[in-house]
């Protein structure tokens, strides 16, 4: 390879990683716009379903939980969650751990635990291809986690 095409190569490089973070940056944004408007629990996640759904392009479910039981949901995409899917996040809330689909052989969806200074919990849900799982998701979650959690927590004291 010349010169020439080693920097086109790397100008090419550079303008995916552009793409990448321009297309990763729209739907954060977004969302940290719309959860600050969340006048209640409820539409905390239904606004956190939608913007998960857009930043990974899977089916996304938040679910509530309350006294180890589930107290509300909100899905988005070709999802509703079954018993072993309810199952899977009961459990991610219950010990603090991201719980799998590979774990539960019924369930189609990766689950992370929200907690909040507050005690309430919830957990988030992706229902990634297994083909097409990204490798490392945790970086956006933990971050759409964090928001979440500040506004189920600004809630809770209003």
């Amino acid at each position: 390879m010349s010169a020439k095409d080693d920097r086109l190569l790397l100008l090419h490089c550079v303008a995916l990683v552009v793409y990448r973070i321009r297309h990763l940056c729209r739907p954060l944004k977004d969302y940290s716009g719309e959860i600050v408007t969340a006048r209640n629990t409820k539409a905390s996640v239904t606004i956190t379903s939608a913007a998960l759904a857009a930043l990974f392009d899977v089916p996304a479910v938040v679910i509530l939980v309350a006294e180890n039981k589930v107290a509300f949901f909100e899905s988005v995409g070709d999802i509703a969650p079954q018993e072993a899917e309810f199952d899977a996040a009961l459990s991610s809330a219950a010990t603090g751990t991201v719980q799998l689909a590979e774990v539960y052989p019924e369930s189609r969806v990766d689950f992370w635990p929200v907690a909040t200074a507050s005690g309430q919990r919830a957990v988030i849900g992706l229902a990634f291809d297994p083909d097409r799982r990204p490798d490392i998701p945790e970086t956006l979650i933990d971050v759409i986690s964090s928001i979440l959690a500040l506004a189920l927590d600004r809630q809770q004291t209003s």
